[in-house]
């Protein structure tokens, strides 16, 4: 994990530390891009979206949406659990679908990774994602300790 310290002049503190988690092992795919897996700030982990690729070979799942969401959510379980949190710990979950009629299918399996209270979140229709995915997900996180 690399750490970069960023200046607010509008913070009470006026030091806010930012930490880039790179988790390049613990069951993550291989970063396709210019982006971190996740940065942390303050008490907040933002994790990018995942795909539904397998960690050990980097290509997409076999199979229709549940089982992308299946992996999606392993893959999201695993840059948190990096860390140091745990999908438990989910404020906000943002999920794009290609096909809306995969809804029900997707609520379905999406349920079985959350318990009562669930976190807030935003389901978006688009035309199309990377790798031919039928599903993203990105998140926030609350992360107890505060300001790392």
């Amino acid at each position: 994990m690399s750490t970069t310290t960023t200046t607010s002049a509008t913070s009470p503190t006026s030091t806010q530390r930012t930490h880039h988690v790179f988790p390049a092992s613990a069951g993550v795919p291989p970063q396709v891009g210019p982006f971190s897996h996740a940065v942390r700030f303050g008490d907040l982990l933002f994790v990018t979206g995942q795909m539904p690729t397998d960690p050990a070979t980097g290509e997409l799942v076999a199979g229709g949406l549940v089982e992308q969401t299946r992996q999606v959510m392993s893959n999201l379980q695993a840059v948190v659990r990096a860390a140091g949190a745990e999908l438990s710990d989910t404020l906000m979950v943002r999920a794009y679908l290609t096909d809306f009629d995969d809804y029900d299918a997707f609520n379905a399996e999406y349920r079985t990774w959350f318990d009562d209270p669930l976190p807030s979140r935003t389901c978006v229709g688009v035309t199309g994602l990377a790798v031919g995915a039928l599903v993203e997900i990105d998140l926030v996180v609350g992360i107890a300790g505060g300001a790392a």
